[in-house]
């Protein structure tokens, strides 16, 4: 659902408060469907904010984004799809490691995706946003 409505229908995340709508109902099939997913998130969102200078806010297209000195350094959707900035080099390099996907919308920048489907993936993401934490210096 996810996928399919960053493809078709995303034209509509510009209309106001759709996209906290659209999160909502992303979390409540995340719920229903896996709710390990949810409980990752949980883990993340508080291990990542104990880290020196970060905050966190709601994400403009929904999710919780992370913020370290007012610089974003990933967010995650209510499906447990993360994205992270990187740099256009490292981004390729993680890639060819397997341990990202290209962004699922903007390909042709820094930017990469992380798919959170189990609890084995926790270590993975916030690993991801550790470094995406230590490139903001």
């Amino acid at each position: 659902m996810f996928r399919f409505a960053v493809k078709y229908l995303s034209f509509l995340k510009h209309v106001p408060l759709l996209p906290q709508v659209f999160e909502s109902w992303l979390k409540m099939g995340t719920m229903v469907v896996a709710p390990q997913v949810l409980t990752v998130m949980d883990d993340i969102e508080n291990e990542v904010c104990q880290w020196e200078g970060i905050t966190v806010t709601n994400h403009k297209y929904g999710g919780i984004q992370f913020n370290k000195h007012g610089h974003e350094i990933g967010h995650i959707h209510g499906n447990g799809m993360m994205d992270i900035p990187f740099n256009r080099k490292l981004k390729l390099q993680l890639i060819e490691q397997g341990r990202v996907e290209d962004h699922h919308t903007l390909k042709d920048t820094g930017w990469s995706s992380f798919e959170i489907n189990t609890l084995a993936d926790k270590d993975r993401a916030i690993g991801l946003l550790r470094e995406a934490y230590e490139l903001r210096g």
